[in-house]
């Protein structure tokens, strides 16, 4: 058994039997179409030194879906960011622009969320 085989237990440190099969988490996730993704964009600023952020949570798809969508915000508002673990990180306070972005493109469930 190579690491990689490890790697893809869950929730299981040893077991003796024999024939237990090890649970295999799916990243299969089918990405929903656009007009039924609810992403809602928040400013946060917890943990990054009093810089803000733009935060868009809320994805349901493919980590490859997620990184093409948050491409495309980082270019259209010219900044730097992430994309992991089913949200967008786009820093600078981006959030109406991000949402308006959003709406063009078709998430018509997009939604502020906090003040600001």
């Amino acid at each position: 058994m190579g690491k990689k085989s490890k790697k893809n237990r869950i929730g299981v440190v040893y077991s003796t039997n024999p024939d237990y099969e090890y649970d295999q988490e799916d990243d299969n996730v089918e990405t929903l179409p656009v007009q039924q993704q609810k992403l809602r964009v928040q400013i946060d600023r917890k943990q990054r030194r009093g810089k803000e952020v733009t935060l868009i949570t809320g994805f349901v798809g493919q980590e490859e879906d997620l990184k093409d969508l948050g491409k495309t915000l980082k270019s259209k508002c010219g900044v730097g960011g992430s994309a992991k673990d089913g949200e967008i990180i786009v820093q600078g306070n981006n959030k109406q622009k991000v949402i308006d972005i959003l709406l063009k493109a078709g998430y018509s469930q997009t939604k502020g969320v906090g003040g600001n």
